[in-house]
């Protein structure tokens, strides 16, 4: 895969995933849907193999749709936006983080909370129990320079213009809209690492209403892939979504986890990958076709790291 422009740092991004997990797409889609938008780079990799017709990217953060309604239809304008903030910040980066965060919280902004996500700690993304963008700015770095933020934004349009649309509410909305010729893809929030003590994320999930959610996509023949929960080191994040779904479920090696850098560990990290039924059909031919073709492993190095690790029957 070519190099893809990502405008929107985010820890716990799917860049790095994106081409095995597009290994899973059908070959035709009418719409593609991300609900759970975030950094949009599922999207982003699929738009660059043109794998479907149009791309819907949603988030419950206002600010965050935004961005991306931004860079979809007036990148200029959000480019422009975040260089003046950036350019400002050079008398006092500290505090004028500070006040950038103040700011948004109180008025919101996407040139504001792109800024934000560039200059925040590991660009792992904060908020308080009042829904406050609450993360402290990075000391060692000012963030994504201009230039090459603005050439990020570019290449995003570029690969969005004329067949995106970003929308800002609750994931079942764009559920309710996906049909058997769609595919839905959603990263939501872990079950494990948004808790009532842990406040990371703008909106924590409801996992019973998700499962609900699920289930009405499977009763409307709509396919979907999850990436949820997983594990890192001796830890796990969340129980496994209910064998009474028929999912498959694929583990991927994800690498060494950020969070464990953070803490100065080397735990490495595997993320669990849900196939709707008729997915994981294809998921066990490709599988099967690369344990009995050694050559063909040698040209898909990712496949390897990944395995079926269980296919509940159906019904």
């Amino acid at each position: 895969m070519t190099s893809i422009a990502h405008p929107i740092p985010y820890q716990g991004s799917k860049r790095r995933l994106a081409p095995i997990i597009l290994e899973h797409f059908p070959k035709r889609i009418d719409v593609l849907y991300e609900p759970f938008v975030g950094s949009a780079a599922v999207s982003l990799a699929a738009a660059s193999r043109d794998v479907a017709k149009s791309y819907v990217l949603g988030d419950s953060l206002d600010e965050l749709a935004n961005i991306w309604t931004q860079i979809i239809e007036d990148p200029g304008s959000l480019a422009d936006g975040y260089q003046a903030i950036w350019d400002a910040q050079h008398d006092d980066p500290r505090g004028f983080y500070d006040v950038v965060r103040d700011e948004y919280n109180e008025h919101g902004g996407a040139a504001r909370l792109l800024f934000l996500l560039a200059r925040c700690v590991k660009n792992a993304v904060r908020f308080n129990g009042a829904g406050e963008f609450n993360q402290s700015p990075d000391k060692r770095r000012l963030g994504t320079r201009p230039e090459r933020m603005r050439k990020n934004i570019l290449g995003a349009h570029s690969l969005l213009r004329g067949r995106a649309r970003a929308v800002a509410g609750d994931y079942s909305a764009l559920l309710a809209l996906a049909g058997p010729t769609d595919l839905v893809y959603m990263d939501p929030p872990y079950q494990g690492t948004s808790g009532e003590r842990d406040q990371r994320y703008h909106q924590q999930l409801d996992r019973d209403r998700f499962i609900k959610e699920l289930e009405g996509l499977l009763g409307r023949n709509v396919p979907f892939i999850i990436s949820f929960d997983g594990r890192s080191g001796n830890r796990t994040y969340g129980p496994n979504l209910p064998d009474s779904l028929g999912l498959t479920r694929l583990e991927i090696h994800a690498g060494r986890s950020s969070q464990a850098t953070l803490n100065g560990t080397k735990d490495e990290t595997y993320e669990s990958l849900y196939l709707s039924p008729t997915l994981a059909e294809h998921a066990v031919a490709l599988e099967r076709s690369v344990q009995e073709s050694p050559q063909q492993s040698l040209h898909r190095p990712r496949l390897p790291k990944w395995g079926v690790l269980r296919t509940p029957p159906v019904g």
